[in-house]
């Protein structure tokens, strides 16, 4: 019976492979009628995930019958550990995927995180389309600068910014992994709310803004950042170096907070919420705002 769900639920992903992507979510819990199972591909690699140490029987022949590489990670935002390689041939070291034509490495040797956010495919595609006539962008919480990616294959000049010089590196790897020259554009290292009220004070205006911040972060002075307790003031403090007739996209995996409050914290002019991509099948836990 689960092997059914699982060779069904590959089935409706089928369309969503091709030349230009090679990377998503194959399987998506109660989504798929499999609740505590969900599995994503890269590039051909399976990362299969769970929230406990457990995996169904069933689940584990059908994965170690699938031939591919197999890797599995307990899903715990506490305890946040590395990847186990469970069936097929190991992976060493980062390799490439492509979504929507668009080049990034990955890694399961990384520790928690791979090295890019499947959810965030569709908003990728729209920055992309935007940045299409050009202007600036600014990449806050930019983690291995997948929107800054975009925004630069668009046309866009853009502002690459995060706490980690690890990602900021990798940023600059996958810039390079798409054709594009790292030197004609910025990456900046520090916290978010300090670079804003700098650009702010510099005069600097940007046409394009995401902020995308994780749920919970300490900067290297020790304060810290919750989005549902100060996501209202960096969306502020980002409107004040936001261009004339320019855009912000605002986003949260905090599954505490509804899209509607989620606006209520943003508190701007022209908000639209869109929906994830089709293969995320289960509870809609991104909210994506959209400003301007």
């Amino acid at each position: 019976m689960i092997a059914t769900l699982l060779e069904k639920a590959l089935g409706k992903r089928s369309g969503l492979l091709g030349e230009k992507t090679n990377a998503l979510r194959l399987v998506d819990g109660a989504g798929d009628g499999i609740p505590g199972f969900a599995m994503e591909d890269y590039a051909g690699k399976w990362m299969a995930m769970t929230p406990s140490g457990e995996i169904h029987a069933e689940v584990k022949a059908w994965l170690k019958a699938s031939g591919r590489s197999i890797y599995w990670k307990r899903l715990d935002q506490h305890q946040k550990e590395s990847p186990v390689h469970l069936y097929g041939d190991p992976v060493r070291g980062a390799f490439p995927i492509m979504e929507n034509g668009l080049n990034f490495d990955v890694s399961f040797e990384s520790g928690y995180s791979q090295g890019i956010f499947l959810d965030q495919r569709w908003n990728r595609a729209e920055v992309m389309h935007r940045m299409s006539g050009g202007g600036k962008l600014l990449n806050l919480f930019s983690y291995t600068g997948g929107f800054s990616v975009a925004g630069a294959v668009g046309g866009g000049e853009t502002t690459t910014l995060d706490l980690s010089a690890v990602y900021l590196e990798w940023a600059k790897r996958n810039f390079q992994l798409n054709g594009l020259d790292e030197t004609q554009h910025h990456f900046c290292k520090g916290d978010a709310f300090h670079w804003l009220r700098r650009f702010a004070k510099q005069g600097r205006k940007f046409d394009g803004i995401v902020l995308d911040p994780p749920t919970f972060s300490r900067d290297d002075q020790g304060k810290v950042f919750r989005v549902e307790k100060d996501f209202g003031e960096l969306a502020d403090l980002a409107g004040k170096v936001l261009a004339k007739g320019g855009w912000m996209l605002c986003c949260t995996n905090f599954r505490g907070i509804s899209e509607i409050d989620f606006m209520r914290m943003i508190h701007q002019p022209k908000m639209q919420g869109v929906a994830m991509p089709d293969d995320f099948s289960e509870e809609p836990y991104l909210k994506s705002v959209w400003v301007g």
